[in-house]
């Protein structure tokens, strides 16, 4: 599961830099977690993505919980463009390798 969070950060970056740091260090204490991003667009250097990965949506859903996150990354998050932010992993290619596919968990349901 993939979470995309988008952010416009105007002028200095220096406190959302910081904020996005502990929003990460949070999640990424969380069971389930398994891997975290920040990146900002090389054309509009306001344009900012904070990205998780996770083993489950319940995972990152038990994560939102936690007191840590709460303090820490909740307040980040709020300020994230409000949009669709997070994501089933329907294929994925290695390097060279072929694209494979997994039913989605909403075709389940």
């Amino acid at each position: 599961m993939l979470v995309v969070n988008r952010f416009v950060v105007t002028g200095d970056d220096t406190d959302f830099r910081t904020r996005a740091g502990a929003a990460l260090a949070a999640l990424g204490a969380r069971p389930g977690y398994v891997r975290g991003r920040l990146g900002r667009a090389y054309d509009e250097p306001g344009q900012w993505m904070l990205i998780t990965e996770w083993e489950s949506v319940g995972a990152y859903r038990r994560a939102l919980s936690a007191y840590d996150v709460k303090v820490n990354a909740t307040p980040l998050l709020a300020q994230a463009q409000d949009e669709a932010s997070a994501f089933e992993i329907l294929g994925e290619a290695g390097p060279g390798g072929p694209v494979t596919y997994t039913e989605s968990d909403l075709a389940r349901s």
